[in-house]
């Protein structure tokens, strides 16, 4: 990405303001005819304010899932091989951000941090992969981003977006999004307060994770 932030855009530098709020307008009607979603305690997440949103993953679909449920503008970290492919193009330009998984590169942490100090909301998967979405373990870029940019850390877990290998296809099976209260990160410095703070986000988001497939079993 190049270029200077467009200030009071809440948004990184080469996005479009206007095909953002396009693509969030498409996203909250988008897996309507593909899903049954079930959105518990949205108004959990504020409405203006610096946000970090964290969240859990197991299917490609939740980022998107999210990005039109927010309600407001937002800036997601994306795996960067997202950008090789056909959204290589358009992903800049909805202003989300590119991530190298294992590669020391402090560019996405800078323009997410330049997005929380604008006021925005940046959404991370804290497990940096997809996976079971049980929370098993955590990187430290959501709790960085929170403890440097003074960022509300709001967490969410979705269920139902994962079909498992060996299930059959579902006819628009019911997904659940589960947002939390706002936690409260360990005020320690260094990397020791870092992990604290990591680990505060990959138990909450753990423990949604349980609470939320305890609910469904009895739905």
């Amino acid at each position: 990405m190049t270029g200077a932030q467009v200030p009071g855009t809440q948004l990184p530098p080469g996005a479009w303001p206007w095909l953002h709020d396009l693509a969030r307008w498409v996203g909250t009607w988008l897996f309507t005819p593909f899903y049954r979603v079930h959105v518990q305690h949205g108004e959990r997440l504020p409405a203006t304010g610096p946000v970090v949103l964290v969240a859990n993953h197991s299917a490609f679909v939740d980022g998107p899932l999210l990005f039109g449920l927010v309600g407001r503008r937002a800036v997601f970290l994306v795996k960067q091989e997202m950008f090789d492919g056909p959204l290589g193009r358009a992903l800049p330009r909805i202003g989300q951000v590119g991530v190298r998984r294992g590669a020391p590169d402090r560019r996405p942490l800078t323009a997410a941090l330049a997005v929380l100090r604008e006021g925005g909301l940046v959404g991370v998967f804290p497990e940096g992969t997809r996976g079971d979405g049980d929370m098993a373990a955590a990187q430290h870029g959501a709790a960085w981003l929170a403890r440097t940019a003074g960022a509300v850390v709001v967490p969410v877990v979705c269920r139902g977006t994962r079909r498992r290998p060996g299930e059959r296809r579902r006819h628009r099976p019911r997904v659940d999004v589960l947002f939390g209260p706002p936690l409260d990160l360990p005020a320690g410095g260094g990397r020791a307060g870092l992990a604290a703070a990591t680990e505060t986000v990959r138990a909450e988001l753990a423990g949604m994770v349980r609470e939320l497939d305890a609910l469904r079993s009895r739905t």
